[in-house]
């Protein structure tokens, strides 16, 4: 991989990427999200919120259906770990919207225990962007089963 693709893969210039509404809709059909951990008062999801300023790490996600789209950055295991973590709790279950980074050790760690893991066919363009994204995505599903011991349901996502 050239230099180039790694400075647009791994980009920290910014670690907020707005979800794409259509795929929101979707998933929102499915689940019916109460919360959203990761927003801004332009971008959030649901009308229980928490900005950066708020800090969705340290707070109670318990008893809410969670939509995560995490900043991207370097703390994105922080907030992978703390969903898995939240969906231990009952009544609690998160999906997340996450670069598919199948190699990193937090895919491995948390990801893999994960009770629904949807590929996206093709990839998403996030925001008000022009271009797509330079990388995969996942939508990851954590929610407490008597089946946790067993690998992940995988599934293909298709966007239209």
């Amino acid at each position: 991989m050239n230099k180039k693709t790694q400075e647009v893969m791994f980009s920290s210039k910014s670690s907020e990427w707005s979800t794409p509404q259509k795929l929101y809709n979707m998933l929102d059909s499915m689940f019916s999200f109460t919360l959203d951990p990761c927003a801004t008062p332009k971008n959030s999801k649901c009308k229980k919120h928490f900005t950066k300023e708020e800090d969705g790490l340290s707070k109670t996600w318990e008893g809410h259906t969670v939509f995560m789209n995490p900043p991207y950055g370097r703390d994105i295991k922080k907030w992978i770990k703390k969903a898995y973590e939240e969906s231990r709790s009952s009544n609690t279950t998160v999906v997340c919207l996450l670069p598919a980074r199948t190699d990193t050790k937090y895919w491995h760690d948390y990801c893999m225990k994960a009770q629904k893991i949807y590929f996206v066919k093709g990839r998403l363009k996030f925001g008000e962007a022009v271009n797509s994204a330079p990388f995969p995505s996942a939508i990851v599903v954590f929610k407490r089963s008597w089946f946790s011991l067993r690998k992940p349901k995988v599934y293909t996502l298709c966007q239209n």
